[in-house]
């Protein structure tokens, strides 16, 4: 009797970890009617993981915020000091605003935040949060490279308002001409030090990290700083009625992808055919194997409802070819479907 032949088969982790690309494309290619190509994480190709915020996590600090995507967890603090006038290098001249100079103002106002380094982001992966991460290695690259990125995208949108960081002090009468208004003078400025610390990553790990950062600033309490003229300081005051929350400019909300370019197929023509999906919110395994990646950032304050739906940000790309307009419709699209997610998630907390 001959005997029963069985068919070469590998479980999960060991086909995953032997080849992940093959792994991968098995999952997106298999037939999936009702939902559409499946990912190995169970997930349709464009769905993002669901975002969990808790804010208000840190006590000693003047806002904090803890984020979590599937298995990336981050924890962001923001911690405010005050940098006095004449200590700050390359101040630029004060004038107060007016509606008509609002556009005018907008670029210079972010001149003045970069020039004087008012927000400072930092990054740091904790021990254990990732497998690539050794214990008492120098800061790697992978780290530089999102502080250079979320500090880009601070000041691009503007997010924090510039009259929320300067501290005024208005004299009581005008030296020069004792009958008209006393103009305020700019006696100093608020740092704030954005700290991100990732517990965990396992993958999109800029998403997480702006997303606490949003949380975290929206969550931020700066007490009300005045000059004091007898001692010629500035000092705090200590009631809490007085503290007041940084004012942010819109929402603007972050969605990254990974571009996955499979095995080429043949269809009945003989022809070369490509295959390649766009997968949103990317954990780690499949950052590993996809080797072109979008990043898209859109605010819809105000808009989400409207025709045009809201105003995209920023558009980065990097590695493989052209992304052709259709697909880059889609991206936005779902972006636009994020923003309403993070921010009703933003809205359910206290």
């Amino acid at each position: 009797m001959a005997s029963k032949i069985h068919s070469l088969a590998f479980p999960r982790p060991i086909f995953s970890a032997v080849a992940p690309p093959s792994f991968l494309q098995a999952h997106l290619a298999a037939p999936a009617p009702s939902k559409g190509p499946l990912r190995a994480n169970n997930r349709a190709v464009h769905d993002a993981r669901t975002v969990g915020i808790n804010i208000g996590s840190l006590t000693h600090c003047n806002g904090s915020a803890v984020v979590r995507l599937g298995n990336t967890s981050v924890v962001c603090g923001v911690r405010a000091e005050i940098l006095k006038e004449e200590n700050a290098q390359a101040a630029v001249g004060f004038a107060p605003s007016t509606a008509n100079e609002a556009i005018q103002n907008l670029e210079r106002e972010r001149q003045e935040m970069n020039d004087l380094r008012l927000l400072v982001p930092n990054v740091e992966l904790s021990t254990g949060c990732t497998p690539q991460h050794i214990p008492g290695s120098a800061p790697t690259s992978f780290a530089q490279t999102l502080v250079t990125r979320i500090r880009s995208l601070l000041h691009s949108t503007c997010l924090v308002r510039l009259s929320d960081l300067r501290i005024l002090y208005t004299p009581p009468s005008n030296l020069h001409d004792p009958d008209a208004d006393a103009e305020p003078q700019l006696k100093g400025y608020w740092v704030l030090y954005i700290d991100v610390f990732y517990i965990s990553l396992d993958g999109n790990a800029f998403d997480a990290a702006w997303l606490s950062i949003l949380a975290a600033l929206k969550n931020s309490i700066i007490p009300h700083a005045f000059w004091d003229d007898d001692l010629e300081t500035i000092l705090c005051s200590d009631s809490p009625a007085e503290a007041q929350s940084p004012s942010l400019r819109g929402l603007p909300v972050s969605l990254s992808f990974a571009i996955f370019e499979g095995k080429k197929n043949w269809d009945e023509a003989g022809e070369e055919k490509e295959v390649s999906w766009i997968l949103g919110d990317p954990d780690a395994f499949e950052e590993l194997v996809c080797w072109e990646s979008a990043c898209v950032v859109v605010d819809c304050t105000g808009r989400k409802n409207t025709p045009k739906g809201g105003t995209v940000k920023r558009i980065e790309k990097s590695g493989g070819g052209v992304v052709s307009r259709e697909d880059m419709k889609v991206l936005v699209k779902r972006t636009v479907d994020r923003w309403g997610e993070v921010e009703s998630a933003l809205k359910s907390q206290p």
